[in-house]
């Protein structure tokens, strides 16, 4: 391996997967991760709670990948690997025995609060959620029409998919897309569900779209909502100063 791998990267994506490919999928990081159950102090208690184990692999390699694959290919190839943190992450598990001060990918804190999250939904617990289990998320605070986008396939992708439900994978990307708006995956995520049309922009149809069924529900409740216009500007201006990888076109 050495011989033909100048780099650690290489390396790694020729023992993952035995030479066969340049690039990684996510039943790669299985055996990996599971090695990292059998032998990590930190997840000492997780031996005997086999159960946990498939789904602790899963919601891993799900960030992993929401993390790593940039191009959302499914797919995370040499270039994505190289730019991003995953092995100086993974090198810190021979340092560290507390798992949870890994706070990239590996936290099983992480993992059980996510997981608990799902259980919440998954009333019949198959591992996958309905639009309807969905909308008692956060106190349905997603609406229904974003809803609707989330399931339509403009965030998800891969063979765990059925159509009208999300599997457990999905809905960590989701989480992780809900709990923290800042980051650039995020960013992206909701993006696409916004951007009706996928055409990479979002026009003020696809905007109000979205809002105005957001301010019927604040109306129910007894709340004045901000007329459009006005939100509109307050969107256009934390624009002005910066550069994003997508355009606003907004139509007068």
């Amino acid at each position: 391996v050495i011989s033909t791998c100048y780099d650690n990267a290489s390396r790694f994506v020729k023992i993952l997967t035995s030479g066969q490919r340049n690039y990684l999928l996510p039943e790669d990081f299985g055996p990996m991760i599971q090695d990292v159950i059998d032998s990590h102090p930190g997840l000492a208690f997780l031996k005997e709670a086999e159960e946990f184990h498939s789904r602790y692999v899963h919601t891993v390699i799900a960030r992993i990948f929401y993390c790593v694959n940039k191009s959302w290919t499914g797919r995370i190839s040499l270039p994505e690997l190289k730019k991003s943190n995953f092995l100086q992450v993974v090198s810190l598990l021979e340092e560290e025995d507390d798992i949870n001060q890994i706070t990239d990918y590996f936290s099983y804190e992480h993992f059980y609060v996510i997981y608990c999250k799902f259980w919440e939904l998954d009333k019949d617990h198959d591992l996958f959620i309905s639009k309807a289990d969905l909308s008692r998320h956060n106190d349905s605070a997603i609406s229904s029409r974003m809803i609707d986008r989330i399931f339509s396939g403009a965030v998800t992708r891969g063979q765990t998919r059925k159509d009208g439900l999300m599997s457990y994978s999905e809905f960590v990307w989701f989480i992780l897309s809900e709990e923290d708006k800042r980051h650039p995956r995020s960013i992206e995520y909701w993006f696409r569900c916004i951007d009706l049309d996928g055409d990479g922009f979002l026009s003020m149809y696809e905007l109000e779209y979205f809002y105005s069924e957001q301010t019927k529900r604040m109306e129910a409740i007894g709340i004045e909502a901000l007329p459009f216009n006005d939100c509109l500007c307050q969107v256009r201006h934390s624009f002005t100063s910066i550069t994003h990888t997508f355009a606003l076109i907004i139509n007068y």
